[in-house]
């Protein structure tokens, strides 16, 4: 036995092996590159497959379970006031005289306004003559539960601009707001 044992060990002379094929160089290198270049290709489609479907599956859930009425104003949050209650309890005969009104308001001003809450303080009795005179000069069909929105602004828009000159009411609150026929 020598070197030679039949193996075709150290046969390749000049770049061709035994089966008579070429190795290394260009033409070796292409297939493996197109190899390469198929096998990105079939993750890309695949990859944009997925991503499709799943945007398909994704969408058609159909509507929203919030539905938001564009139409609606926003409200947010509701501010805070503080509120001046010394005016208490009043009653008085609506202007056709047949009935009674009696009501107990609240207004609503400015939270630490120190200068409002002294002048509605010093105004109480004014602020009692005008919620005894407001109601007096009202039909009792002006003081159904349906206009309370309209009395309240009414209400609000008289004091703040011929009664207060610091305060701003901001809201005005009925704890009792009744009226009884005679």
């Amino acid at each position: 036995m020598g070197d030679d044992d039949g193996l075709g060990l150290g046969d390749d002379v000049g770049g061709v092996d035994n089966a008579g094929k070429k190795s290394g160089g260009l033409p070796g290198f292409l297939p493996n590159l197109l190899k390469f270049v198929a096998i990105g290709l079939g993750a890309l489609i695949f990859i944009v497959t997925v991503a499709v479907i799943t945007y398909n599956i994704l969408n058609s859930r159909g509507e929203s379970q919030t539905v938001i009425d564009p139409t609606s104003e926003y409200v947010g949050t509701r501010p805070q006031y503080a509120t001046f209650n010394l005016i208490g309890q009043m009653s008085a005969r609506t202007r056709d005289q047949n009935h009674t009104v009696v009501v107990d308001m609240v207004i609503g001003y400015d939270l630490n306004n120190n200068a409002a809450s002294t002048e509605l303080t010093a105004r109480v009795v004014q602020l009692r003559d005008f919620t005894r005179s407001y109601f007096s000069g009202k039909y009792y069909t002006e003081l159904e539960p349906q206009n309370e929105a309209k009395l309240k602004q009414e209400i609000r828009e008289l004091l703040n601009t011929h009664y207060l000159d610091i305060a701003k009411v901001r809201e005005i609150y009925f704890i009792k707001l009744d009226v009884m026929e005679l």
